[in-house]
């Protein structure tokens, strides 16, 4: 077996284990196809072993590719974060961050956090996809994902912002024409707002200190994959809805929308800063998460 490393080899390696496809890794890497595959085939030759079985239709790492994927990702992460570190030393940190954000959350709250921080470092840039789609942050090359909620991706280093309440709410105008819920089960005589993209999106979960928890069965009459229009309907009286206090705060705060079901609640979901995982990461990357920590402990609607 030839002794020398190839640095560039387990990078090509690490990006194709990464993405899952020789395609995604060639995108990521800004090289073709072929490219990707003759490093591979030649790393394989150089190693005496299959790093990947390959199928027409599918490509997944072998026991040996099993083995080297966190010690490459590792090791070729380190390698990155020298260089950024190096080339930060003699000046101020620069580069791209990649983020991926919830849609409504961006526009709301998290736009003017990233404006200031570019303010602040004038040589860093941001590629921010705002979207409620479920991003594949490893195949789609982000340095960084915001996600709100519960965690399913166990193989992602995860950082908790902060905590967020889901109010029960309805404008004032509904609860007169319709009457006011007092407990959870009289939602099933009301209609309601819900958002599609929840885990449970007709069944709302409620807890109460002395009474325990009680699951309630629900009809939407307006069913939404975006908050945005789900908060229109909800003022305009068109139903009841659940929605993360980032949401609603202003609305409840100067009486534009009455919290319901108190003391029921709807257990709060979490605000999480996601990364690869093994993967070193650059100085503007630490920079941004501290500015997204420190930006989100001070805000008035988080836990």
């Amino acid at each position: 077996m030839d002794s020398r490393i190839d640095i560039n080899a387990w990078a090509v390696f690490d990006a194709v284990a990464a993405s899952g496809s020789f395609t995604g890794a060639a995108r990521k890497l800004g090289v073709s196809v072929p490219t990707v595959s003759k490093v591979i085939a030649a790393l394989e030759a150089r190693l005496g072993m299959a790093l990947f079985h390959r199928t027409s239709r599918r490509l997944s790492l072998s026991s040996a590719g099993e083995t080297a994927r966190q010690r490459a990702a590792s090791l070729v992460g380190g390698f990155m974060e020298l260089e950024e570190d190096l080339r930060d030393a003699d000046g101020p940190p620069r580069g791209l961050i990649r983020l991926s954000a919830p849609l409504s959350f961006s526009i709301l709250h998290l736009s003017g956090v990233l404006t200031k921080f570019l303010s602040d470092w004038p040589e860093i840039e941001i590629d921010l996809h705002a979207t409620d789609r479920r991003i594949d942050m490893i195949a789609e090359g982000m340095d960084l994902t915001l996600r709100i909620g519960k965690l399913d991706d166990s193989s992602l280093r995860a950082r908790r912002l902060c905590a967020i309440r889901i109010p029960v709410a309805a404008s004032p105008a509904y609860l007169e024409r319709y009457g006011t819920p007092t407990r959870p089960e009289d939602l099933e005589q009301h209609s309601v707002i819900a958002y599609s993209q929840a885990a449970e999106p007709t069944r709302w979960r409620f807890l109460h200190d002395l009474e325990g928890e009680r699951a309630v069965d629900v009809s939407p009459r307006l069913l939404v994959d975006n908050g945005d229009i789900g908060l229109d309907a909800l003022r305009a009286g068109i139903g009841i809805a659940c929605q993360p206090e980032f949401f609603l705060w202003n609305d409840l705060r100067d009486g534009t929308l009455v919290e319901l079901l108190r003391p029921w609640y709807i257990a709060p979901v979490g605000a999480f800063i996601l990364t690869p995982p093994s993967r070193l990461q650059p100085r503007r990357v630490r920079l941004l998460i501290d500015a997204l920590v420190e930006a989100f402990r001070r805000v008035p609607w988080a836990l």
